[in-house]
Protein backbone atom coordinates (compact mmCIF):
# COMPACT_ATOMS: atom_id res chain seq x y z
CA UNK A 1 0.00 0.00 0.00
CA UNK A 2 0.95 3.24 0.04
CA UNK A 3 2.99 5.59 2.47
CA UNK A 4 3.96 2.53 4.22
CA UNK A 5 8.00 3.89 4.19
CA UNK A 6 9.30 1.82 0.74
CA UNK A 7 10.82 5.26 -0.69
CA UNK A 8 12.43 6.00 3.27
CA UNK A 9 13.99 2.13 2.63
CA UNK A 10 14.91 2.17 -0.24
CA UNK A 11 17.13 5.81 0.19
CA UNK A 12 18.22 4.30 3.39
CA UNK A 13 19.32 0.84 1.78
CA UNK A 14 21.51 2.92 -1.25
CA UNK A 15 23.53 4.67 1.36
CA UNK A 16 24.76 1.27 3.35
CA UNK A 17 24.66 -0.44 0.64
CA UNK A 18 27.21 2.47 -1.32
CA UNK A 19 28.93 2.56 1.84
CA UNK A 20 30.01 -0.94 1.32
CA UNK A 21 31.37 -0.19 -2.53
CA UNK A 22 28.43 -1.30 -3.88
CA UNK A 23 26.72 -0.06 -6.75
CA UNK A 24 23.07 0.82 -6.40
CA UNK A 25 20.03 2.12 -7.63
CA UNK A 26 16.90 3.35 -6.77
CA UNK A 27 13.94 2.82 -8.82
CA UNK A 28 11.16 4.29 -6.76
CA UNK A 29 7.57 3.98 -8.09
CA UNK A 30 6.71 7.83 -7.84
CA UNK A 31 9.34 8.92 -10.07
CA UNK A 32 7.80 6.43 -12.32
CA UNK A 33 4.81 7.55 -12.22
CA UNK A 34 5.95 10.68 -13.61
CA UNK A 35 8.37 9.32 -15.97
CA UNK A 36 8.18 5.78 -17.45
CA UNK A 37 4.84 4.92 -16.46
CA UNK A 38 3.02 8.42 -17.06
CA UNK A 39 -0.62 8.23 -17.30
CA UNK A 40 -1.05 4.56 -16.50
CA UNK A 41 -3.10 3.39 -13.56
CA UNK A 42 -2.58 0.49 -11.26
CA UNK A 43 -6.52 -0.22 -10.36
CA UNK A 44 -8.36 -3.62 -11.31
CA UNK A 45 -9.83 -2.39 -14.39
CA UNK A 46 -7.34 0.55 -15.29
CA UNK A 47 -6.78 0.75 -19.21
CA UNK A 48 -5.90 3.95 -19.35
CA UNK A 49 -3.92 5.18 -22.34
CA UNK A 50 -4.36 4.52 -25.69
CA UNK A 51 -1.83 5.14 -27.27
CA UNK A 52 -2.98 7.88 -30.40
CA UNK A 53 -3.81 6.38 -33.90
CA UNK A 54 -2.91 2.25 -32.51
CA UNK A 55 -4.64 -0.73 -32.41
CA UNK A 56 -6.21 -1.14 -29.30
CA UNK A 57 -3.49 -4.25 -28.41
CA UNK A 58 -1.77 -0.82 -27.69
CA UNK A 59 -3.91 -0.44 -24.33
CA UNK A 60 -1.97 0.06 -21.39
CA UNK A 61 -2.92 -1.60 -17.88
CA UNK A 62 -1.82 -2.06 -14.61
CA UNK A 63 0.47 -5.09 -15.61
CA UNK A 64 2.63 -3.04 -18.47
CA UNK A 65 3.36 -0.95 -15.29
CA UNK A 66 4.92 -3.60 -13.14
CA UNK A 67 6.40 -4.93 -16.22
CA UNK A 68 7.81 -1.57 -17.57
CA UNK A 69 9.45 -1.51 -13.96
CA UNK A 70 10.83 -4.89 -13.95
CA UNK A 71 12.43 -4.86 -17.65
CA UNK A 72 14.40 -1.54 -15.82
CA UNK A 73 15.36 -2.79 -12.81
CA UNK A 74 16.32 -6.10 -15.00
CA UNK A 75 18.46 -3.77 -17.47
CA UNK A 76 19.86 -1.97 -14.10
CA UNK A 77 20.64 -5.24 -12.58
CA UNK A 78 22.38 -6.62 -15.97
CA UNK A 79 24.73 -3.55 -15.64
CA UNK A 80 26.14 -4.75 -11.90
CA UNK A 81 23.77 -2.83 -9.85
CA UNK A 82 21.81 -4.10 -7.15
CA UNK A 83 18.62 -2.51 -8.03
CA UNK A 84 15.27 -1.35 -5.69
CA UNK A 85 11.56 -1.02 -7.30
CA UNK A 86 9.63 0.81 -4.83
CA UNK A 87 5.87 -0.93 -6.31
CA UNK A 88 2.80 -1.00 -5.08
CA UNK A 89 2.13 -4.76 -5.67
CA UNK A 90 -2.06 -5.29 -4.76
CA UNK A 91 -2.64 -8.16 -6.90
CA UNK A 92 -0.91 -11.66 -6.12
CA UNK A 93 -1.25 -12.88 -10.08
CA UNK A 94 -0.16 -9.78 -11.16
CA UNK A 95 3.07 -9.87 -9.11
CA UNK A 96 3.79 -13.21 -9.69
CA UNK A 97 3.64 -12.80 -13.24
CA UNK A 98 6.19 -9.85 -13.40
CA UNK A 99 8.26 -11.01 -10.43
CA UNK A 100 9.29 -14.83 -12.88
CA UNK A 101 10.85 -11.95 -14.90
CA UNK A 102 13.60 -11.35 -12.94
CA UNK A 103 13.84 -15.18 -12.03
CA UNK A 104 16.28 -15.89 -9.20
CA UNK A 105 17.45 -11.91 -8.87
CA UNK A 106 14.35 -11.08 -7.15
CA UNK A 107 13.15 -10.94 -3.77
CA UNK A 108 9.95 -9.33 -2.15
CA UNK A 109 10.10 -6.85 0.73
CA UNK A 110 6.58 -7.02 2.21
CA UNK A 111 5.80 -3.89 4.30
CA UNK A 112 3.20 -5.05 6.31
CA UNK A 113 1.98 -1.69 7.57
CA UNK A 114 -1.76 -0.70 9.03
CA UNK A 115 -3.89 1.48 7.35
CA UNK A 116 -4.19 3.99 9.86
CA UNK A 117 -0.41 4.22 10.14
CA UNK A 118 -0.77 4.90 6.34
CA UNK A 119 -3.13 7.30 6.81
CA UNK A 120 -0.70 9.21 9.56
CA UNK A 121 2.12 9.20 7.26
CA UNK A 122 0.17 10.59 4.54
CA UNK A 123 1.68 13.96 3.57
CA UNK A 124 0.10 13.79 -0.07
CA UNK A 125 -3.21 13.56 1.74
CA UNK A 126 -4.44 11.13 -0.57
CA UNK A 127 -5.84 8.92 1.26
CA UNK A 128 -8.10 11.24 2.74
CA UNK A 129 -8.85 11.70 -0.56
CA UNK A 130 -9.78 8.08 -1.26
CA UNK A 131 -12.16 8.03 2.32
CA UNK A 132 -13.96 10.63 0.84
CA UNK A 133 -14.59 8.82 -2.59
CA UNK A 134 -13.06 12.09 -4.28
CA UNK A 135 -10.11 9.11 -5.77
CA UNK A 136 -11.51 5.93 -7.34
CA UNK A 137 -9.71 2.77 -7.43
CA UNK A 138 -7.05 3.32 -4.32
CA UNK A 139 -5.15 0.69 -2.54
CA UNK A 140 -6.40 0.09 0.03
CA UNK A 141 -9.15 1.55 0.40
CA UNK A 142 -12.06 1.10 -2.65
CA UNK A 143 -9.53 -1.34 -4.35
CA UNK A 144 -7.94 -4.10 -2.17
CA UNK A 145 -4.66 -5.33 -1.24
CA UNK A 146 -3.83 -9.03 -1.42
CA UNK A 147 -1.52 -9.58 0.84
CA UNK A 148 1.62 -11.71 -0.41
CA UNK A 149 2.04 -15.59 0.01
CA UNK A 150 5.44 -15.35 0.12
CA UNK A 151 8.26 -12.87 0.70
CA UNK A 152 11.63 -13.00 1.46
CA UNK A 153 11.07 -10.10 3.96
CA UNK A 154 8.47 -8.72 6.25
CA UNK A 155 9.13 -5.14 7.36
CA UNK A 156 6.15 -4.84 10.36
CA UNK A 157 5.26 -1.38 11.85
CA UNK A 158 6.46 -1.22 15.93
CA UNK A 159 3.76 0.04 18.53
CA UNK A 160 1.96 1.71 15.59
CA UNK A 161 4.89 3.31 14.25
CA UNK A 162 7.25 2.36 11.23
CA UNK A 163 10.92 1.23 12.08
CA UNK A 164 13.26 3.89 11.46
CA UNK A 165 15.02 4.00 8.06
CA UNK A 166 18.13 2.10 9.31
CA UNK A 167 16.61 -0.84 11.24
CA UNK A 168 14.58 -1.50 7.92
CA UNK A 169 17.26 -1.14 5.67
CA UNK A 170 19.75 -3.21 7.93
CA UNK A 171 16.90 -5.96 8.11
CA UNK A 172 16.92 -6.42 4.02
CA UNK A 173 21.43 -6.14 4.42
CA UNK A 174 21.39 -8.96 6.63
CA UNK A 175 19.18 -10.77 3.64
CA UNK A 176 20.90 -9.84 0.97
CA UNK A 177 24.42 -10.59 3.20
CA UNK A 178 23.25 -14.05 3.69
CA UNK A 179 22.88 -14.44 0.03
CA UNK A 180 26.23 -13.01 -0.53
CA UNK A 181 25.11 -9.92 -1.93
CA UNK A 182 26.54 -7.37 0.34
CA UNK A 183 29.76 -7.94 1.62
CA UNK A 184 31.98 -4.89 1.79
CA UNK A 185 34.56 -4.26 -0.99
Amino acid sequence: MGVTGKSTLECSLSTELHSRGKLSYVLDGDNLCHGLNKGLGFSAGDLTEIFADTPKSWMCSRILNYKLALFSVFQISSAGFICTASLISPYRKDWDVCSAMLADANFTVFMNMHLSLCESRDAKGLYKLALAEKIKGFTGTDDPYELPLNCEIEIKEKDGACPTASAMAGQVVSYLEDKGLAQDQ
